[in-house]
């Protein structure tokens, strides 16, 4: 195989990892993890928290968990939702500024009670050593002391008492945006002195309906303990619980466009834990009790994020809270200074555009312009090789039983003509990072969904609602998920199998046939992704065929 075909194959496996990948499972580390049963054993002989009681019945509806228990209500300009006095739980957000669909106004819903089928919801407490100690269980009834509405103005202030001398109090405070800051004091009124540890846990039940287990991006377990990024996917936490230790970081559970984050005190050790017990649960707690000596109090506090992944506003929370890394709760990738710099410059073009179809051609015609002389030098180098593929072929027939021959005939042929046919790939390799890039960012973006193109495209971050099955809805009927496969997937099919055309055709029977199915394979697969993922694509293989064809013609290379 010469080092064009070398090339092609290379070019090849990176888009079936791209693409065909995402419907596998991506293999994450699990350092310092131990199987279920033992590292449950180690546990029980430190501290065992009082945290991972289950919820036997989830079955109940949303509505019907929510008005079950006495509540407090929280709104602020992002949020709305209520904490139940029985646990002292947050378990009702949705998110004020962000839909379910375009159909209806109604929010996303994104924690739920605990007795609900999705219960997803946070709680803090404390702990004693071997439990010695009357706690707050998540069956205590908090009371509330003053204010009963939480809003970024005014904080609420909660109280349980365990009647035989210890008092706790629980203040939350919260911003305008997504952040609670919580307060949790311990009075001791006896005669002793106590130590208490605190903890914090994020319990959701059951896997979401709704996840997308692609390979470029993460959802599931999420953390960075001191400055080291942490992914874990479900499937590995129901196998395994996951400890790890750390000085500084933060931890929590991260959807495609929406996460929920604890951020112990800064300073303190502690050790953090992914699991699964009936339901999945990321917590901490502390290495080093609290002390609360007798006849007086003691405090410890953390921060618990629910937030929609917008980028500024995430960015603004990394920098002001001075927590490192929480970027990375949005998925940036393995290109991350490229990914992330894209982004500013496709939201600043949405801004000034109005409409973010519009900015992924500008920023794709950009991107474009800014490699044109590489992608020039790439285009020449696969135009002499196209035209002197007929003397290739002939040289390939006259010494089919020499290969030895064969190769020196070829290499005075590129002598001849003045070819190297490596030239063409590394103009190619240097342009990946940053395609990909664009194509990471894309997916991932919030700022993307629900916004329109035109058209027929109401939401760019949902996939072309059309389908050829139907003649694009000129037939009544609504064909099965697997049927739809919209007009901007075949435009990219179709730009995809002309780009082909202008390229020199692999000259083995069996590659050519593969490279000849493989339009048709990513229109497919793509028919399910996100539309402006597909306009990006297309956008991108018409502007590279514009270019190709122009080459072709200065060179006089005949086109099929």
């Amino acid at each position: 195989m010469d080092n064009k075909n070398v090339f092609i194959a290379i070019a090849l496996s990176m888009s079936v990892l791209l693409f065909w990948a995402a419907f596998f499972e991506t293999p994450q580390q699990t350092e310092k993890a131990l199987p279920q049963q033992q590292e449950e054993k180690v546990t029980e002989n430190n501290i065992t928290p009082n945290i991972n009681q289950n919820v036997k019945d989830k079955t109940i509806s949303r509505v019907d968990a929510i008005n079950k228990s006495k509540r407090i209500k929280i709104e602020n300009k992002s949020i709305v939702g209520s904490i139940s006095l029985k646990g002292g739980l947050i378990d009702d957000i949705s998110f004020k500024k962000h839909k379910q669909n375009l159909e209806n106004n109604k929010n996303v819903e994104f924690l739920n009670p605990a007795e609900t089928l999705d219960g997803f919801y946070a709680e803090t407490g404390w702990t004693s050593i071997n439990n010695k100690i009357k706690v707050p269980t998540r069956n205590s009834t908090w009371e509330i002391v003053g204010n009963n509405i939480l809003t970024e103005s005014q904080p609420i202030n909660l109280i349980w008492d365990n009647k035989e001398g210890i008092i706790f109090k629980r203040k939350i405070e919260l911003d305008d945006k997504y952040l609670f800051k919580i307060t949790q004091q311990v009075q001791n009124n006896t005669n002793s002195s106590i130590d208490l540890y605190p903890y914090a846990q994020l319990t959701r039940n059951k896997i979401p309906d709704d996840i997308q287990n692609f390979y470029i991006s993460h959802e599931g377990f999420i953390g960075v303990f001191d400055e080291e990024l942490k992914e874990d996917d479900y499937d590995d936490i129901e196998e395994k619980k996951i400890v790890r230790e750390a000085n500084e970081g933060w931890l929590g559970i991260t959807d495609k466009y929406w996460v929920m984050a604890l951020v112990p005190k800064e300073g303190e050790n502690f050790k953090s834990s992914f699991l699964y017990r009936d339901s999945f649960k990321a917590n901490y707690i502390l290495n080093k009790p609290t002390t609360i000596g007798a006849s007086s109090s003691n405090s410890n506090d953390l921060k618990l994020f629910v937030a929609a992944k917008e980028v500024e506003t995430i960015d603004a929370y990394a920098t002001k809270e001075n927590i490192k890394k929480f970027d990375l709760v949005i998925d940036w990738g393995w290109f991350y200074f490229f990914t992330k710099p894209l982004f500013f410059i496709i939201d600043y073009l949405f801004k000034y555009s109005g409409n973010f179809g519009i900015a992924i051609v500008i920023i794709t015609i950009g991107i474009r312009l800014i490699f044109f002389p590489l992608a020039n030098y790439s285009f020449r180098s696969m135009a002499k090789m196209k035209a002197v593929q007929p003397e290739m072929m002939r040289l390939k027939e006259l010494h089919k039983e020499d290969k030895v021959k064969l190769q020196q005939e070829m290499m005075a042929l590129y002598r001849k003509e003045k070819i190297n046919p490596a030239s063409g790939c590394l103009p190619v390799l240097i342009q990946i990072p940053f395609f990909f890039a664009i194509y990471k960012m894309l997916f991932i973006s919030l700022e993307m969904r629900h916004q329109p193109f035109f058209g027929w495209i109401k939401d760019l971050s949902d996939k072309d609602p059309t389908s050829l099955f139907n003649l694009f809805g000129l037939i009544p009927w609504d064909p099965p998920s697997f049927l739809i496969i919209g007009i901007w997937p075949i435009l990219m099919g179709v730009s995809m199998w002309v780009q082909q055309k202008l390229n020199p055709a692999p000259t083995d029977p069996v590659q050519a046939k593969i490279f000849a199915f493989f339009p048709l394979f990513l229109t497919i697969i793509l028919a399910s992704f996100p539309s402006g993922l597909v306009v990006y694509w297309t956008i991108n293989n018409i502007l590279t065929i514009a270019q190709q064809w122009v080459i072709m013609k200065q060179t006089k290379v005949k086109t099929n």
